[in-house]
């Protein structure tokens, strides 16, 4: 499990690309004050970065006019916002009772000796990290397992073989 209060510093100054810039100043206009861009800025950075360093909240912290500290409560808060790299491919395996129970172990398993990587840690070829958060919300069809974003129901170790697969 990582340290979610550490803050890891690139020594490179952040900005917004092109096409994050016109759509931090589209989402402005609709929000009755600029602090409340906040997570959506950390949003912007995140599918830009894929995820959130010191010097990229520095940067929303100006950006929106409010304090540095603001932007890395809410970073820390929300679980959503990966603070350190991942892989190419980020697995996020749900923990909770409903996967525990239907063999989320059984994968976590598999994906620890397939990859050779522990929860928390990236391959060796940048191309795998695995997580295990808090319930994904899809209780009904658990385990689940997610993949960059897009989810993969009622998933045993036979469906995640052929998953990897193509991903590799």
């Amino acid at each position: 499990m990582s340290d979610r209060s550490q803050l890891i510093e690139t020594g490179k100054p952040f900005a917004f690309d092109a096409q994050r810039d016109a759509e931090f100043e589209r989402l402005v206009k609709r929000y009755p004050t600029r602090e409340s861009m906040i997570l959506p800025s950390l949003w912007l950075v995140q599918e830009q970065e894929g995820w959130i360093s010191a010097e990229a909240m520095a940067f929303i912290a100006d950006r929106i006019g409010t304090f540095p500290s603001m932007v890395y409560e809410a970073a820390t808060f929300y679980t959503m916002y990966n603070l350190q790299p991942k892989g190419k491919n980020h697995i996020c395996v749900c923990r909770t009772l409903s996967c525990y129970l239907l063999g989320k172990q059984e994968i976590v398993d598999y994906l620890k000796q397939e990859l050779g990587i522990k929860p928390g840690e990236i391959s060796a070829d940048g191309q795998f990290s695995l997580e295990e958060v808090e319930c994904l919300g899809h209780c009904g069809t658990a385990p689940v397992v997610q993949v960059n974003g897009e989810f993969y129901e009622d998933m045993n170790v036979a469906k995640l073989k052929e998953l990897l697969a193509t991903l590799k």
